[in-house]
């Protein structure tokens, strides 16, 4: 036996002594011993391991042989790569950097209007068109989508009324907004909806009254009106939709106000059994003619707040989709040109079912008075031969003042008047065709 087995053996040895004696000692057998679990041996700080070679096992004929795992993109980590030896139809994680140059952002409004529908009917119709990918983002609405799209670094687009650059230039003291942002499209119109005691007539009736009206659903709007109207109000603006309904049921204000694309499911759901509550006319006063539209709401759409057969008209004002003016060697530039080729290749998309109805007042080539459009958008155009055609309202103007002409009349100065020669031009268009079909 060689020196270091013989040191290796002479723990054990002495282990099994000790153990005998000490089962004799307590008259317990030698298999009762054996069976009781021991501590392993302890190796003396002095003695050296004896490393055995071991021959690799041989392999079995029928194991399977070994896949190697497909590469999977840098920067991801193994537990996300395609599993071994899966088949084809194995998805793949995309390539990081696509996702980031083909992804982005547009912030809408608060979910169940019009705006964060639109935001989602271009996620759904345009992801997967030349790399493009639509990320909504819940916004405020109008006035703060424009701080958004200005300040926020992940903001590429947002969702702005065509009037927020005058509420602007009132509220904030910002001549022009608009030379930072530019527009592509126009998405849709929001209805102005005045809903007042049924003593206020028009909105006239409000000037120097109490209004309620929330910064990014009617202020902007409410406040551009009354200042072109000459009027003034108290303007409460903190208070949400629903407060502000129940606020004005409980007298605490004279109207509510907001600008928002019919129809408007809280100003239907007022329960208005005793009829004390309807909404208001605004006459198409000429102070609005330049950017407002003229519009009417019907007993059909809100028959909790008109009477039956009853329509008045109002003014709508366009939404639009707007970027920051981004230079054109940037890549924030590239990625919003990128949408713009998709979205517009693809604009007519937006016209079938089952896409939000609205999308048929949209229109790609509308010419928007004070806004200046983004020049991938431009330059696509021109290179089709698209040329942009009057806005909406300029045909409904000429339509309006055509009417005048051939009645005989003028434009009077006196808001009954004008509510009276609307309401005539009203019928007039319907039995002309009624009104202008939107185009893109």
């Amino acid at each position: 036996m060689s020196i270091v087995s013989r040191a290796a053996s002479l723990p054990l040895f002495a282990a099994l002594a000790v153990g005998l004696m000490m089962g004799h000692a307590s008259g317990q057998a030698w298999p009762q011993l054996q069976s009781q679990p021991q501590p392993p041996p302890q190796r003396p700080a002095a003695t050296r391991s004896v490393i055995v070679p071991v021959s690799p096992a041989p392999a079995r004929p029928n194991a399977a042989a070994a896949v190697p795992a497909p590469p999977r993109p840098a920067g991801l980590p193994a537990s996300l790569s395609p599993a071994p030896g899966s088949g084809p139809d194995v998805w793949r994680l995309p390539n990081p950097t696509d996702v980031n140059d083909g992804t982005v952002t547009i912030i809408t409004a608060p979910a169940g209007g019009a705006t964060s529908v639109f935001g989602s009917d271009m996620a759904r119709v345009l992801d997967d068109h030349t790399n493009v990918r639509v990320l909504p983002v819940l916004g405020k609405g109008p006035v703060r989508n424009v701080s958004d799209i200005l300040f926020l670094k992940s903001i590429d687009m947002g969702a702005v009324a065509a009037d927020v650059p005058e509420f602007y230039r009132l509220q904030y003291g910002i001549p022009d907004i608009t030379s930072q942002l530019r527009y592509i499209a126009r998405l849709y119109h929001n209805e102005i909806h005045v809903i007042a005691r049924s003593s206020i007539r028009s909105i006239f009736d409000l000037n120097g009254k109490r209004i309620i009206a929330p910064t990014d659903v009617g202020f902007y709007s409410a406040r551009v009106i009354f200042n072109r109207l000459g009027m003034t109000a108290s303007f409460d603006y903190a208070t949400d939709d629903a407060k502000s309904i129940q606020k004005l049921i409980d007298g605490e204000a004279d109207a509510y106000i907001v600008s928002t694309g019919k129809v408007f499911q809280l100003a239907r759901n007022i329960r208005n059994e005793n009829r004390a509550l309807h909404l208001v006319t605004i006459p198409y006063d000429r102070r609005l003619q330049d950017l407002y539209l003229p519009t009417t709401l019907a007993s059909e759409e809100y028959p909790n707040l008109l009477n039956p057969g009853e329509t008045i008209e109002t003014v709508a004002i366009g939404m639009l989709l707007v970027s920051y003016n981004w230079p054109e060697n940037t890549e924030r530039y590239r990625k919003v040109a990128r949408f713009v080729e998709a979205f517009f290749a693809n604009f007519d998309e937006f016209m079938k079912p089952p896409r939000h109805p609205k999308w048929r007042e949209s229109s790609i080539v509308a010419t928007i008075p004070g806004w200046k459009r983004f020049k991938a958008a431009d330059d696509w155009l021109v290179a089709r031969n698209m040329t942009p055609r009057p806005q909406v309202a300029d045909v409904q103007q000429q339509q309006f003042e055509t009417f005048v002409r051939q009645s005989g009349g003028q434009l009077s100065s006196d808001p009954a008047e004008r509510s009276a020669l609307f309401r005539q031009f009203l019928q007039w268009r319907q039995q002309h065709g009624g009104p202008p079909t939107p185009t893109r």
